[in-house]
């Protein structure tokens, strides 16, 4: 990049999704530091410099953004020594969208409280707990069935559903097993019955604030394992959930692109979280959007307008998981997978596969929703791991 005087990002977790960021970063001209805990992140095979680190420890985090400087630093996983980033970003450093926001969003202990205690958003009734002994009183002050999870956690780990008192040390087991960063805190949620569980990408730019169009998505265990754009919606629930991203990404701050999780019910629509970056379930947006979540994130982070967001096709993703430890294995079925009519297959790169790892994801357009889903499901069904003993 001789001769070119180019803004430099950092990202702090160096998945799937940071891979494509870096990827549309590097379009605009973005010098690109993938950081992670492991060598070899899907997001380092791209970046033009990457580091291995445990993120928890604030020293390492703070060496390394001090060797690198960058113009930028992005999180794109929750275990990440925010306390560092906040000191970090009071000496100068650029935190996105803010040390704050990376604080708070870290652990659901602390948006939770920002979205119901301090702003007044409709959630669902909670409580949290930090032995088993507090636990079984949550439960029971709660009622079962009950949602347990670890206050920070990824891609659903740790999360169970507790259906009777009978469940609670089980659930605990499975949510301190789950947890990142060692924490033994758990929060304890009403179940709450929805017609449907949706994502509004939301975009605080120099433009204002724009969202893309509602994304529905399935979960198993908590993580997701289907998507698809647009999800069905009144013009009444659309405003209201716009209404509740606008409030929660305002009191977060700063520019960048925030996944917002909702729930859709007879009574109204219930926040239930909010992610500073990119979501896996707006992998989507990479075949039915002008601008994909990802270049929508970096277009807000360096300050360029964003006057429109375009819903190009109705479209589907649907994720292919390893379901075995290994450290070697290959992707079968790729070839077959794209006969099927307006397909993509993105396999991430993850150099070994853990129980429930997302390690590829099928994209799929078509005239409908329903159609692009049916597709993007017939297409995934070829594909399958072989592990290499």
């Amino acid at each position: 990049m001789s001769g070119l005087q180019a803004k430099k990002i950092m990202l702090l977790g160096s998945g799937e999704l940071g891979k494509e960021v870096v990827l549309e970063a590097q379009r605009l001209g973005v010098k690109t530091v993938a950081v992670d805990r492991y060598e070899h992140a899907p997001a380092m095979q791209v970046a033009h410099q990457s580091y291995a680190l445990d993120m928890l420890d604030g020293a390492a985090l703070r060496a390394i953004v001090e060797q690198e400087k960058p113009d930028y630093i992005i999180p794109e996983i929750e275990a990440i020594a925010t306390e560092t980033l906040i000191v970090l970003e009071k000496e100068g450093y650029h935190v996105i969208p803010t040390a704050k926001a990376a604080n708070l969003t870290m652990d659901r202990e602390g948006i939770r409280r920002l979205a119901n205690e301090t702003l007044g958003l409709p959630t669902a009734k909670y409580e949290f707990a930090d032995t088993l002994t507090e636990l079984s009183e949550a439960v029971r002050k709660i009622g079962t069935p009950c949602v347990i999870k670890p206050i920070m956690s990824s891609s659903g780990k740790g999360q169970s559903i507790c259906r009777s008192i009978d469940d609670v040390e089980k659930s605990w087991d499975e949510a301190i097993e789950g947890g990142r960063a060692k924490k033994t805190r758990v929060i304890v949620e009403e179940f709450i019955t929805f017609e449907s569980e949706i994502t509004l990408l939301t975009v605080r730019s120099v433009s204002g604030t724009a969202y893309c169009a509602p994304i529905g998505h399935i979960q198993q265990d908590g993580d997701y394992i289907e998507s698809w754009q647009p999800h069905n919606m009144t013009d009444a629930q659309i405003s209201e959930a716009e209404d509740i991203a606008k409030k929660i990404t305002d009191a977060l701050g700063g520019y960048g692109l925030f996944g917002v999780e909702l729930f859709i019910t007879d009574n109204g629509v219930v926040f239930s979280e909010v992610s500073p970056r990119p979501h896996d379930t707006g992998m989507v947006t990479m075949v039915t959007q002008d601008l994909s979540e990802f270049a929508l994130h970096i277009r807000a982070i360096l300050g360029y307008p964003i006057p429109a967001i375009r819903l190009i096709s109705p479209g589907a993703s649907r994720t292919i998981k390893a379901w075995e430890e290994h450290t070697s294995y290959s992707i079968k079925g790729v070839e077959k997978a794209l006969e099927t009519p307006d397909t993509q297959v993105r396999l991430f790169g993850k150099p070994e596969t853990k129980i429930g790892r997302r390690m590829a994801v099928v994209l799929n357009t078509a005239d409908t929703v329903e159609k692009a889903r049916e597709q993007a499901e017939k297409a995934a069904s070829h594909i399958s791991l072989d592990y290499n003993e």
